[in-house]
């Protein structure tokens, strides 16, 4: 049965209250449902986004602005913008603002690296997304290390401003219910299957244009193979370390603000260049975390799930020193501090705490209540060879709760990235997480949901603006 799109029941009572953001109108289920479509005709085309993430959401926003006459419809079985609302913390790092070079910017992706050296960022990069949020309404502001947050530090300011302007503009918001199939008929267009999947009740929407952006939702995958699309099987990325050493698990939260991990593997790996990163990491209750092991979770997430996430992580805990360097400043605070304990006295120069000072020495083997006039040159030189190549064995993976990360999806090379078109099926778009795309923690996988739903929603938005004017034609032509 065909879906009536001015039926008042369409979007459930209480689904969409938004709270008013700075000064803006408050909207409720009701005022959507009595804006947009009743009364249109059928032959208006219609744009259905499957999925309520921001590639969709802003998507549809996007299709809408460009072209008022399109319907736009987004289906999402849970909450819409659910990790916008969970990211940061619950600030939302809305994009990262110290990567406005694009060539550097695609070197945060480590799917997508290459592809997105391109046009993608070029038509909608972090500044435009900047923009975006702060033309309608959301003040943001970069930290010292590039995440972007909005003002009020709360993803509701996001939330808020993203389901307004889908209101404003005259976006249908359905939440509860699913895509469960989708094909495409005779004539282009495509039939899409809604409901749930408990229930044995569905309906049916005949759609001009399909925007899938499920994120690294099953349902988005299982969709893109209908239509003939292949799917890079999806393992994490983005977690943390485990690993299983007692003495390190006594220095839970204690954090290094600069350090240099590399990770290695028993079985050689083709390509090690990024496995290699530099920046801070912290100790958990479990290992280590922190933005230098996220990162190379991320660039060694296929490595690692080969692998059983075991593996040998080797970090440097003084990378602005050399080695030589290190011995030197050792026999100096040895020549020194000859009488102090070498448990309670360590060169300033290295930035340790005394805790993980002392870590240092038991895995040396050093005496705490050793003086330093009787530590050897032996022993200076084995405290600089850990500081500078401390190896931990990795045992296996955490999970990282602001972020939920996956690398896998449709590859790349079956879409365009001009337009997020699909190469195989005219007028099918993807956007988001559904692609193989994943990039590392800091805002660059919200930028790649804006980039993508942005472009796609650009030329959805052309070209049935395009199909009104010649509609319009040719109307005009019949009646003269």
């Amino acid at each position: 049965m065909s879906l009536n799109l001015a039926n008042p029941l369409w979007v459930p009572v209480k689904a969409l209250l938004c709270r008013t953001i700075n000064k803006r109108k408050i909207f409720t289920a009701a005022a959507i449902t009595s804006s947009a479509y009743k009364g249109e005709k059928d032959e208006s085309e219609l744009l259905v986004v499957v999925g309520g993430g921001a590639a969709g959401v802003y998507g549809a926003i996007r299709a809408k602005t460009l072209s008022p006459d399109l319907r736009v419809l987004v289906i999402e079985k849970g909450r819409f913008l659910s990790k916008v609302k969970i990211s940061g913390g619950g600030r939302c790092n809305v994009t990262n603002g110290h990567c406005n070079d694009t060539i550097n910017l695609a070197g945060h992706y480590p799917r997508g690296h290459k592809e997105f050296k391109g046009s993608f960022f070029y038509t909608h990069g972090p500044a435009d997304t900047m923009s975006w949020f702060s033309e309608h309404g959301v003040p943001l502001k970069t930290e010292d290390d590039g995440r972007v947050f909005p003002v009020s530090d709360n993803s509701s300011s996001v939330i808020d401003c993203l389901l307004n302007e889908a209101n404003i503009r005259g976006v249908r918001l359905e939440r509860g219910k699913s895509v469960l199939a989708a094909s495409t008929k005779p004539d282009g267009k495509f039939l899409v299957k809604v409901g749930k999947q408990s229930v044995d009740t569905s309906e049916f929407v005949e759609a001009t244009y399909l925007l899938i952006a499920t994120g690294s939702s099953q349902q988005g995958h299982s969709l893109a193979t209908k239509f003939g699309h292949s799917i890079v099987d999806p393992v994490p990325s983005l977690f943390t370390f485990k690993i299983n050493d007692p003495l390190l698990t006594e220095l839970a939260g204690i954090s290094f603000s600069k350090v240099q991990a590399k990770l290695t593997f028993d079985n050689p790996c083709p390509d090690l260049s990024n496995l290699v990163q530099i920046g801070p990491m912290l100790v958990t209750h479990w290992g280590l975390s922190g933005p230098v092991i996220l990162r190379l979770s991320a660039w060694g997430a296929r490595h690692l799930f080969s692998s059983k996430y075991k593996g040998h992580l080797i970090v440097d805990f003084i990378p602005d020193i050399n080695i030589e360097t290190a011995k030197s400043v050792l026999k100096q605070h040895k020549q020194q501090f000859s009488k102090h304990k070498v448990s309670n006295s360590f060169p300033p120069q290295f930035g340790l705490v005394n805790r993980f000072w002392r870590y240092i020495l038991d895995r040396e083997g050093s005496s705490k209540d050793t003086l330093w006039a009787s530590v050897s040159n032996n022993s200076l030189s084995s405290i600089s060879d850990i500081l500078k190549h401390c190896t931990f064995q990795v045992t296996g993976k955490g999970q990282y709760k602001d972020e939920f990360v996956t690398a896998g999806g449709v590859p790349l090379s079956e879409i365009s990235l001009k337009t997020m078109e699909s190469k195989l099926v005219p007028n099918l778009f993807f956007a988001g997480e559904v692609l193989n795309v994943d990039g590392v923690t800091g805002g660059f996988n919200f930028q790649n949901a804006w980039s993508g739903g942005y472009i796609a929603g650009t030329n959805i938005g052309k070209l049935a603006a395009s199909n009104k004017r010649s509609s319009t034609d040719r109307k005009v032509l019949i009646g003269s």
